[in-house]
């Protein structure tokens, strides 16, 4: 029975790592289909999904009322099914899980306890989707609620889309240090010709015990934590080969801040194709991913990206 529940775990694990490496291959950049590509800002919570179970509704909102590949901020409401109104529920956990045609499931970045924000009678958390649903997997939301004494158990099957806004891109990938990353960025959905804020966040995966079972009430075996006081240094480039791979000034490195993301600037001179260079530094300054780029004016010739980078396009 042991050697079953290890063989199970260290093919959850392969599994993960056989996507973390795929994420990495990329074609060369199509810059002039890119062109004239709008940005729209999301602002409004909608209802996603619900899902009616023992007298109760669940309901799961996020921007857009849409669920995308990379950084989701997500609320959930619980209400009486017959009145409509919120009930007092003490705790909401989500747990995000996507099943491969193999039948092999993995999870993504997430908040696993829900905070409550009781002014307006939601809990809210996030998730970071690493695919969108379709070839790579289907995704289902395992969600729980205690009201009193009493834990209710709900599923629901969701659409996790293509994200089309560049600025909110994400990566996956394997540091010098065998661990699995994940790197979202959150804002700004739309950027201006300025000085930027430029937040994201960081994520490893936490590998599982060897000898603990796969199943939904472990949820250990399918968490990830922010990464703590590391460095993203960012070297902001425009590749495309009429822009000659050149930079701008006043950018900053992204450090943690209090909310457990990483902060920084990018000042973007004009609106097109920029790449965002970034090398990955660990709480002891080692490199764990990326490589500097080249500094020099190229006009004519397509900038080289860093081996961690992220394309933008606003």
């Amino acid at each position: 029975m042991k050697v079953s529940l290890l063989i199970k775990t260290i093919g959850f694990y392969v599994v993960t790592m056989c996507v973390f490496l795929g994420s990495c291959t990329k074609g060369k950049t199509d810059y002039q289909a890119e062109r004239g590509s709008v940005v729209e800002e999301q602002v409004e919570f909608k209802e996603v999904a619900n899902i009616v179970s023992s007298g109760y509704t669940v309901r799961i909102e996020a921007l857009n009322g849409a669920l995308y590949r990379g950084y989701n901020d997500i609320r959930v409401r619980v209400e009486n099914t017959q009145t409509n109104t919120p009930v007092e529920v003490s705790n909401v956990t989500f747990l995000p899980i996507k099943t491969v045609a193999t039948g092999e499931k993995s999870s993504c970045p997430h908040q696993y306890n829900f905070s409550f924000k009781s002014a307006d009678k939601y809990f809210s958390g996030y998730t970071v989707f690493t695919d969108e649903s379709g070839t790579e997997g289907t995704w289902t939301l395992y969600i729980n609620f205690t009201i009193g004494t009493q834990t209710f158990s709900v599923v629901k099957d969701v659409l996790v889309r293509q994200q089309t806004n560049r600025n909110l891109n994400m990566t996956m990938f394997t540091g010098k240090d065998d661990e699995q990353y994940v790197i979202a960025l959150i804002s700004p959905q739309k950027p201006g010709v300025a000085e930027n804020k430029l937040v994201a966040g960081i994520y490893k995966l936490n590998r599982p015990l060897e000898s603990s079972p796969i199943n939904f009430s472990d949820q250990s075996q399918f968490s990830y934590s922010k990464v703590e006081n590391y460095t993203l240094k960012l070297d902001p480039r425009m590749p495309e080969p009429s822009m000659g791979n050149h930079s701008s000034p006043n950018n900053k490195d992204l450090v943690q801040a209090a909310d457990g993301l990483y902060h920084g600037v990018v000042n973007y001179t004009m609106t097109g194709n920029w790449t965002l260079n970034f090398i990955l530094l660990g709480p002891d300054g080692k490199v764990i991913r990326g490589t500097e780029v080249p500094k020099d004016f190229t006009p004519g010739v397509e900038g080289l990206k860093s081996e961690l980078h992220l394309d933008i396009l606003f």
